[in-house]
């Protein structure tokens, strides 16, 4: 996969984890995933999430790591 095509694709990440929040405030989003809401922020923001962020997001959420980290088919788990 071509360098550009990664970046295209990590530059939508912040958008999808903001989908998945839908109108709770990050603070609300932070305390149903058990992380600091510093850490919602930033990730919001196109900071990189860590590995473990992006797992607990996708079982509490039943969010698919497909859909989460590439865009790919549904958003939730079936």
């Amino acid at each position: 996969m071509a360098t550009t095509s990664v970046t295209r694709i990590k530059k939508k990440l912040p958008d999808r984890i903001s989908e998945v929040r839908g109108n709770r405030s990050q603070r609300q989003f932070a305390r149903d995933l058990g992380v600091f809401q510093q850490n919602v922020n930033r990730y919001e923001n196109g900071t990189t999430p860590h590995t473990d962020f992006l797992i607990t997001l996708a079982v509490k959420e039943e969010i698919s790591l497909d859909w989460l980290l590439l865009g790919k088919g549904r958003m939730k788990k079936r």
